[in-house]
């Protein structure tokens, strides 16, 4: 039975939570838990579910929405093939069977997506690529390119190579990550459960869903399960912290269960889920990070020129750059100043001080001639960009 806390909680939560519909969505990433991918008995992919599920991801395609898979899979598909035992496995057996298995799950996912002319993109990530910030803009561009050109990413931590030291060790927590990292707008958690519960079902069966969860707060921590499955690592625990990184980073995230045949189709049409809301969106997010949360290593200062078109909404150019002071690496934050020496915002820059200082009032044309690389248009992308008045 529902605590007292938990009905207050239910009670407001339906009086002023509203769930978002699926069409307001542009980018969304979608995990896929490998209980739901891998028949372990057979020790294969389960075609036909996931058939049904790029059929979903197709149609989102179709109508312009940019999507990115992050598919667990590969250890569960690999252990099989190894002929490895069941329960928990060693650090070295774990890399091993990520190695074999990648690669299967890796053509199963571009073979699918292939036959509705979608190409897919493999992209493996440790916790360094998320977290160092140099790495983070690295990947984040990589993801970005591959949206562009109407590529999926399917998307894996790197477990052939990440020690216990340096992994997620869950795929929940990894595909929020990459939500921040992407600034989608909706996170997807297919599950083998279809929602947060008001108690474990398995064992209450007075436990009832909670549909929209407005703000995670202790009372929603409080109610969090353990890991149900030896094929998954995650649990709800591991879902709740998930949300906390997505709706902090201004994404929504969704909670479904993926035993059912087209889910994402299941989620537009109503079915049983659980929504968690941010008050927040992915860019304006990213910029108060941006904005207050890095501490500057530098500064460039524009001329008049720039600093009007940064108002107009592009980006920095290194045209626009008639002075550099501070030793900065690319990614970090630094301050830009107009002609006045009044603060205009500040940004991610995209060169370390020395190669910025080298293009600076130059041409984008002249950078590879000057640099001998070709590198990015932008000192500071406008994505990456948070003015004073924002």
């Amino acid at each position: 039975m529902a605590s007292p806390e938990t009905a207050s909680f239910e009670s407001s939560s339906d009086a002023q939570a509203k769930t978002p519909a699926f069409a307001d969505f542009r980018r969304i990433v979608i995990k896929v838990g490998s209980a739901l991918l891998v028949d372990r008995a057979q020790g294969r992919v389960r075609l036909a579910w996931l058939t049904s599920l790029v059929e979903d991801i197709a149609a989102l395609h179709a109508k312009g929405c940019e999507v990115m898979v992050v598919s667990s899979g590969a250890i569960a598909l690999g252990r099989t093939v190894l002929g490895l035992p069941a329960g928990p496995l060693k650090l070295e057996d774990s890399q091993a069977a990520a190695a074999v298995g990648q690669i299967a799950l890796s053509k199963t996912w571009a073979d699918i997506l292939g036959h509705y002319n979608i190409t897919a993109g493999q992209v493996l990530l440790t916790l360094g690529d998320t977290e160092e910030r140099r790495r983070y803009l690295n990947a984040r561009s990589t993801l970005g390119r591959l949206m562009e050109l109407r590529s999926v990413p399917i998307i894996n931590e790197n477990d052939t190579v990440a020690t216990t030291e340096i992994r997620y060790g869950d795929n929940d927590r990894l595909a929020a990550r990459v939500a921040t990292m992407a600034s989608a707008d909706l996170l997807v958690l297919l599950s083998d459960i279809d929602g947060l519960y008001t108690a474990p079902p398995a064992q209450d069966p007075n436990a009832t869903l909670i549909p929209v969860v407005p703000r995670i707060g202790a009372e929603i921590e409080a109610i969090a399960g353990d890991a149900g499955s030896e094929l998954s690592r995650g649990g709800m625990r591991t879902k709740i912290e998930a949300g906390k990184i997505a709706t902090s980073a201004g994404t929504h995230m969704v909670i479904a269960s993926g035993h059912v045949k087209n889910p994402l189709k299941r989620i537009m049409e109503g079915g049983r889920c659980t929504w968690f809301l941010t008050s927040a969106n992915p860019v304006r997010a990213r910029k108060s990070w941006i904005a207050g949360a890095l501490e500057p290593r530098g500064t460039l200062h524009l001329d008049d020129g720039a600093v009007a078109a940064l108002r107009r909404g592009a980006s920095l150019l290194p045209a626009g750059v008639k002075r550099i002071d501070g030793q900065f690496d690319r990614g970090d934050a630094v301050v830009l100043r107009g002609p006045d020496g009044a603060e205009v915002g500040r940004g991610l820059v995209a060169y370390d001080s020395n190669h910025a200082a080298r293009i600076m009032g130059h041409s984008t044309l002249e950078i590879e001639a000057l640099l001998g690389v070709k590198g990015r248009s932008e000192m500071v992308h406008r994505d990456d960009l948070a003015l004073g008045v924002e």
